[in-house]
């Protein structure tokens, strides 16, 4: 098939052929038609955020302090929250010091930083509500720095405290996609097949899966969407792995096309699935994409399942989610 050649016609949400004009505009996912012809990136990164920058806005306009708490990883969410926790008292302890010693009284320091240490840890006491007592305020101005602390110490537990229950009771799918996608053999034909697993232990019910090929129709021109018919659309369960399978058929966008075809139109595999989380009790998603280096070629996937004899126990060896093995494609030249 030749790199400018036309594609296989729409395919709409249900992988029948679209009847209307304009299909195509929605299966792009919302990135519209500047994005599609002029990004050179991959849309959707593995991890499933966009490669779309963002300008043109203030700094306040730009940052939502809410949501970056809410969406950086756990080490950094508690990292963050420890020095912010150290800089603040820093700064009170600072403006004890400036206040001289006349200011506190029990500072048994003799040197300026045995001082900020002592006045340190008194803030401490005081931020956090401990208050051991060996070290107090004398005079007005003491006071009202004690004040304000004592303030800013209640509402930042209490917002630390919302925060971390904000992200304990956030939603989401923790699913695994396998590291590569592959082209397998498939009742005497081929498919393309990726494979995904729940890494919780929790359940997710009535997962859905949609797959769109995104690629280019000419050197340098824009995408063009194409929804790929599944084998199966849906699980009503999803306890294990489950393997996505498209079928390369006559009607495949995918027929007829070589590895150095779809390396040549930039192709990339878009993935959005969609499921019913019943520890929240709410949907969730979870997305990923395949560019054309990272489909194997006449390779399927290992098993992943080992099976104990003595008491008939089926387990899932979740490491072996990403390990293929070789498995020629017959009468294919292109694999």
């Amino acid at each position: 098939m030749a790199f400018d050649e036309a594609i296989p016609p729409d395919m709409t949400n249900t992988g029948t052929p679209a009847d209307r004009p304009g299909s195509d505009i929605d299966l792009d996912l919302g990135f519209g038609k500047f994005v599609s012809s002029k990004s050179r990136r991959r849309l959707v990164n593995r991890d499933g955020t966009f490669n779309v920058r963002r300008t043109g806005l203030g700094l306040f306009e730009r940052v939502s302090l809410y949501h970056f708490l809410l969406e950086i990883s756990w080490p950094r969410f508690l990292g963050l929250a420890a020095l912010s926790y150290v800089l603040v008292n820093a700064v009170f302890a600072a403006a004890y010091v400036a206040l001289g010693r006349e200011a506190l009284n029990g500072l048994e320091a003799t040197s300026a930083l045995a001082a900020f240490g002592e006045a340190f840890f008194f803030s401490v006491y005081t931020f956090s509500t401990i208050g051991y007592g060996d070290v107090t305020p004398v005079s007005w101005q003491a006071g009202v720095v004690v004040t304000l602390e004592s303030l800013a110490g209640l509402a930042s537990f209490g917002l630390a405290a919302g925060l971390m229950f904000a992200r304990f009771a956030r939603p989401n799918a923790r699913i695994i996609f396998s590291r590569n996608a592959v082209i397998a053999p498939y009742k005497g034909g081929k498919s393309f097949e990726f494979r995904i697993v729940n890494s919780r232990k929790n359940q997710i019910i009535e997962l859905s899966a949609r797959v769109i090929l995104a690629r280019r129709t000419r050197e340098g021109g824009g995408r063009s969407y194409r929804e790929l018919s599944l084998e199966r659309e849906r699980v009503a369960i999803f306890p294990l792995s489950w393997t996505i399978v498209h079928p390369i058929d006559d009607s495949s966008p995918l027929a007829g096309l070589s590895p150095e075809e779809l390396h040549a139109s930039e192709a990339e595999f878009l993935v959005l699935l969609t499921g019913f989380d019943e520890t929240f009790a709410q949907t969730v998603h979870a997305r990923s994409s395949y560019r054309a280096d990272e489909v194997v070629y006449g390779a399927r996937f290992a098993s992943m399942f080992d099976h104990d004899e003595g008491d008939g126990l089926l387990s899932v060896d979740l490491a072996r989610i990403h390990e293929v093995l070789s498995a020629p494609l017959s009468g294919n030249a292109e694999s």
